[in-house]
């Protein structure tokens, strides 16, 4: 109980930082939200679990994964602030972030690589979650992250293409989305 009163609480700040999405629901942000709760649901199923049997298989994964994330957050948060330009302009797209309302298209760095690297990031996050104690119920939570993830991935896509036009679409055809030369 005590979890799920944490999970309960800890909604509350993710739900304010993605209000404006919240009443748009196509917006790559809605979609990000509901990453973020499978997320959360993820932490408090495995929470207990944390630091348990350390040396397994599982285990190992899992903090690969969970120490992995943080590369493609700080490179692709980092590239964004550098590059990204934020301007008034983008004021009136009011589902994004701060620092989303980016414009010059971030093609460089990380970017060169992947289209987005924050989103790879919490993938790597829910993936590095769900193996601390991996059962069907987790599984069921890291699809429906993975799934909304690819669904806030092509959002963002959308709403890259309807500013950036046809410079986007051409970066698109050089990168990948979420893993180098892969995926």
């Amino acid at each position: 109980m005590p979890r799920l009163i944490v999970s309960a609480v800890l909604s509350v700040p993710l739900a304010w930082i993605s209000r404006a999405s919240l009443v748009h629901p196509r917006s790559h942000g809605f979609y990000r939200f509901l990453a973020w709760e499978a997320i959360l649901g993820l932490i408090a199923l495995n929470i207990r679990s944390w630091f348990r049997d350390p040396f397994s298989l599982h285990q190992v994964a899992s903090w690969t994964l969970l120490n992995g994330s943080f590369v493609p957050l700080v490179l692709g948060v980092r590239a964004l602030r550098a590059r990204g330009k934020p301007a008034a302009q983008r004021q009136e797209d009011v589902t994004l972030l701060a620092f989303e309302k980016t414009t010059a298209l971030v093609d460089t760095g990380i970017y060169r690589y992947i289209r987005h690297p924050l989103y790879s990031s919490l993938l790597g996050l829910a993936w590095g979650v769900f193996f601390k104690a991996p059962s069907r119920f987790g599984g069921l939570l890291v699809a429906a992250a993975t799934t909304a993830l690819v669904a806030t991935a092509k959002a963002d896509e959308a709403e890259c293409i309807r500013f950036f036009g046809p410079a986007y679409r051409e970066y698109m055809a050089t990168t990948k989305r979420f893993v180098p030369f892969v995926l």
